[in-house]
């Protein structure tokens, strides 16, 4: 029968599980000595698992590999998996880093050692570049519901630690209500181009029904929004008809709002979003 899910292949032979040419014949190397079955393809949880395997199980799983087991979604699955451990040779899909964690900054996840949600988004809202540590910290806050306060007072635990600064502008730029890296990085654009910071999930109700939308930003002052427009919005008949009932529905009840596309360029976004705020200053006038 085969083994499910990473094993330690030397652990595996002594205690008469599989044997050395079955090992060969059914198995492949994840790890140093970390097995799995052949054609597999190993879920977060897996190969966080076999990277704990590696370790010898000492290592605790860390960074962006506990966001993700945190719930945190849009994180690439070629990333190495992340341990607290103090071995500074892994192998290749392995990233070891050397730290303490303090009491309380490690839980039992699904039967792994992970540092917990607060932990985890002060390690990661200290890396760069903002952009990206900040789109990732959005994710992580939304799957958890941790807030930027709780995350100030852990900084505040850990004086001298490397980053802080960077975790700072980090956390005046967090958003939990980006539903993407693409809403996080629109975002983003809209504040660093001058702009006032827009709010995220704006509630829009239809008066007439029971309808309320959400734009993905904007201003509800001057009812305007902006949003990001995935492919699967034209290429899906039924969402593109959804979508026009609504685009209908906010043009009726007076809201400007400006789509985003990937191919848009950034002084195109900015230059749409400064234009919809001059119309709509003139007509408010």
């Amino acid at each position: 029968m085969d083994i499910e899910g990473p094993f330690i292949g030397s652990e595996a032979i002594a205690n008469g599980v599989v044997r050395s040419h079955q090992l060969r014949a059914h198995y492949r190397a994840v790890f140093p000595d970390v097995y799995a079955l052949k054609g597999s393809q190993l879920t977060l949880h897996q190969r966080a698992r076999a990277g704990w395997l590696w370790s010898h199980r000492h290592g605790i799983v860390m960074g962006l590999t506990a966001a993700g087991l945190h719930g945190a979604k849009w994180l690439d699955d070629s990333l190495p998996v992340e341990l607290v451990a103090a071995n500074a040779r892994p192998p290749r899909g392995v990233s070891t880093h050397d730290l303490s964690l303090q009491v309380g900054e490690r839980m039992v996840l699904g039967g792994l050692p992970v540092t917990t949600p607060l932990r985890t988004a002060f390690d990661i809202g200290r890396r760069r570049p903002t952009r990206v540590a900040v789109a990732r910290m959005d994710a992580l806050l939304r799957a958890t519901g941790i807030g930027v306060p709780d995350i100030s007072t852990m900084a505040m635990q850990h004086p001298g630690a490397r980053g802080l600064r960077q975790l700072e502008s980090v956390l005046a730029l967090v958003d939990a209500g980006a539903q993407s890296p693409r809403e996080s990085w629109l975002r983003l654009t809209l504040i660093n181009a001058g702009l006032p910071r827009p709010q995220t999930q704006v509630p829009v109700q239809c008066p007439d029904s029971f309808t309320t939308y959400y734009l993905d930003m904007g201003w509800e002052d001057i009812m305007v929004g902006v949003e990001y427009d995935g492919d699967h919005h034209r290429t899906d008949r039924w969402q593109y008809a959804k979508d026009n009932r609504r685009r209908e529905d906010l043009e009726r009840l007076g809201w400007v709002v400006i789509r985003v596309l990937a191919s848009d360029t950034t002084g195109d976004i900015v230059h749409r979003v400064r234009d919809a705020f001059a119309r709509r200053a003139s007509s408010l006038r």
